[in-house]
């Protein structure tokens, strides 16, 4: 029988014992044995910081980005082998499209992150601190990546996003990564890292898969390591709670499956559109995956009045749907990832039916098609209703994973909320409204229970990702039973796995740690003209010292005339009194724009463009007969990649433009963003 092998410290390894058999959702076929019993895990561990970590260490952000980018494109030619495995999970094309392409898609997204981190190994964060009146003694954070591993435990439902998800993020951030799939899926994880492992994409060390149960692969984690876990809230909350967990003080994000709930507005009316765009939704997250996601609709909270319309409305769309084998032609759902989920899965039924009324039940309504339920993990969908759901709680603390939400009655909107508050934190709730102020009023009063809440109408439902969807760029998690964590989120996922340090010293010392011109440090003075420099020679903090402008009364009307800005601080002076002015004060924007006059060295050379400014202030008024000069400095240098082999070799380079008048006193600052030929074009 074939063995599920783990890749650990530079091999794949088939472990001695079965800790779990893995089965075919549909077939019940056997698919391979797992194990993972005999793995060293401190030299798995220890390999990864050893290995993996410094590796990753020394690409920049942007090359790990492109690492990223290069992996995706590579597994995307290769989804079709990850599709017809994926079936046997279960899954219909749809299912395994969010599995396998929202997981190669959150690669995409995090490869693109790699333009909002400079091309260094580590992040500067935030603005300069100063920390003494003379300006010798300023501080600033960066932040590096964390030396250890990032150890991943994920749950079953979903073997190729719920990896690829969580490495993209790590992997940015220049920390390995080792991966602890469910056993019941491991097949599918085990499938996608062999394409990773031979695609030689990846360092090597920077991901190891452990396919089998994993026990004790927690107990040699360190304080630089950082651990995940997605699947049972009381699972989780175990494993953050053992002692050296706490001891060594290592982050623990934890992601618990929760009681979703969806909410439809008290506004709608049965023949609105959104009552239609609800019931599409409830059945939705009913049906993919077979219900089994972390984020399904598990209560679907209605107005006491429209409780019998979504009844009929819900069960009418379920008993039109195509359930089985999801090879057959026309079929929405599959079967549950794994046969033992579905006696898991009977039990909360039976507790959940001892306080509610099943008011559809699939079993005795469809039929399976081109499937054998003796064979198959199959339970058909079910819906109850709850009559009194403030007294009969079950349903606010039993989570049925699989095709089963239940109905309940409000009469207000805080009543809503409340019932949403029943379930003690969730990852995400929806509100069905087209009226703003209902949603406005709603959100801001159930926005403290959940980590993410979607509102859903007419005006935007076609292009929604949908209530069960978490996105790249949003933060996924929630308070609470929904675990506490936080993950994804873009710029502030990668977060997670960099330590913040700050750092103090003389401006110049900073500029150099940085490499970031910090204010108050050295100006070397620019030779030749910066703008006469290719990229690779420019030095941050060399400076331009330009000639002198002194401002006058017509440079002010000059500039009305051509901008059409005739604010009357700038052209009456009989309008002044009671205002920050002395006397007619010169536009900001022609100081600015005066500014480029005097440090822009007009001939054709390696500056190929200006396409931005950034933190553009005016801060003192320039009147007529005022004297303004500017230092022109390199701020940061931002190296691009070429995107072809006939493109310009080139990177962004920030300069900081800093005008000063006839007292020395800055008048205006601004960082402009300029893009810069190499001298190296190959």
């Amino acid at each position: 029988m074939r063995k599920i092998e783990n890749y650990v410290m530079g091999q794949w390894v088939a472990c001695n014992g079965v800790e779990y058999v893995a089965r075919n959702a549909v077939t019940g076929e056997v698919i391979g044995e797992v194990s993972s019993a005999g793995l060293d895990y401190a030299e798995i561990l220890e390999y990864g910081r050893r290995v993996g970590g410094p590796a990753l260490r020394a690409m920049t952000f942007r090359e790990r980005g492109q690492m990223l980018k290069n992996l995706a494109l590579y597994l995307t030619e290769r989804k079709e082998i990850f599709y017809e495995l994926s079936y046997a999970t279960g899954a219909t094309r749809a299912d395994s499209w969010i599995d396998i392409e929202g997981g190669i898609g959150n690669l995409f997204s995090y490869a693109s992150l790699r333009r909002q981190f400079p091309d260094k190994p580590y992040h500067v964060d935030g603005q300069t601190v100063n920390l003494s009146k003379g300006g010798t003694f300023i501080g600033h954070h960066i932040m590096v990546p964390r030396r250890g591993v990032a150890v991943h435990i994920n749950a079953f439902n979903f073997p190729v996003w719920g990896m690829l998800e969580k490495i993209a993020v790590n992997l940015l951030a220049g920390v390995p990564a080792v991966v602890k799939p469910s056993e019941y899926t491991s097949y599918l994880t085990e499938l996608v890292v062999r394409h990773i492992i031979d695609s030689a994409i990846l360092p090597e060390g920077s991901l190891q898969l452990v396919t089998g149960l994993g026990r004790g692969i927690l107990d040699h984690v360190r304080n630089q390591d950082v651990v995940t876990f997605t699947g049972s809230a009381a699972t989780g909350k175990k494993l953050k709670a053992l002692p050296h967990i706490v001891e060594e003080s290592i982050p623990f994000n934890l992601e618990a499956d929760s009681l979703n709930a969806s909410v439809l507005g008290t506004t709608v009316k049965p023949d609105d559109p959104e009552f239609e765009i609800f019931i599409k939704e409830i059945h939705r997250e009913i049906t993919v995956k077979a219900g089994q996601k972390c984020t399904a609709v598990r209560r679907i909270i209605v107005p006491e009045h429209l409780v019998e319309p979504v009844e009929r409305a819900l069960a009418d769309r379920l008993r039109s749907t195509r359930i089985g084998n999801p090879k057959a032609e026309g079929v929405r759902m599959g079967a549950l990832a794994a046969h033992i989920q579905v006696d898991r899965l009977k039990k909360n039924l039976e507790i959940l039916a001892r306080e509610q009324e099943v008011v559809f039940d699939g079993s005795k309504e469809l039929q399976l098609v081109e499937a054998d339920p003796s064979r198959g993990a199959f339970v058909q969908p079910i819906i109850f209703r709850n009559n009194n759901p403030f007294k009969n709680t079950a349903v606010h603390e039993v989570e049925p994973f699989g095709p089963v939400s239940t109905i309940m009655p409000y009469k207000t909107l805080e009543e809503a909320v409340a019932l949403v508050g029943l379930g003690k934190g969730s990852l995400v709730t929806s509100i069905i409204t087209n009226d703003d102020k209902e949603a406005t009023h709603f959100t801001l009063e159930a926005a403290h229970l959940n980590g993410r809440i979607l509102v859903l109408n007419r005006r935007c439902a076609k292009e929604s990702t949908g209530h069960g969807s978490p996105m790249p760029m949003l933060t996924h998690g929630g308070p609470g039973r929904a675990g506490g964590g936080e993950e994804m989120g873009g710029v502030r996922g990668v977060m997670h796995y960099l330590q913040r340090t700050a750092i103090q010293g003389h401006p110049d010392t900073i500029t150099e740690i940085t490499q970031i011109y910090q204010p108050g440090a050295s100006r070397p003075e620019a030779e030749p003209h910066l703008f006469r420099q290719y990229f690779e020679d420019l030095k941050v903090g060399d400076t331009v010292y330009t000639h002198k402008h002194t401002v006058t009364e017509a440079d002010i009307v000059n500039f009305a005339n051509v901008s059409g800005d005739n604010f009357y601080a700038h052209m009456d002076a009989t309008s002044l009194e009671g205002t920050l002015f002395e006397r007619r004060v010169a536009h900001g924007y022609f100081i600015l724009s005066k500014a480029a006059g005097l440090f822009v060295d007009p001939k054709k050379g390696p500056v190929l463009l200006n396409y931005g400014i950034e933190e553009c202030r005016f801060t003192k008024p320039v009147y007529p007969g005022t004297t303004i000069g500017v230092k022109l400095t390199v701020k940061e240098k931002i190296s691009q990649e070429k995107r072809s082999p006939d493109d310009i070799a080139r990177g962004i380079v920030k300069f900081y433009v800093d005008v000063y008048d006839d007292t020395g006193e800055s008048v205006a600052v601004a960082t402009i963003l300029t893009m810069v030929k190499k001298r190296n074009q190959s």
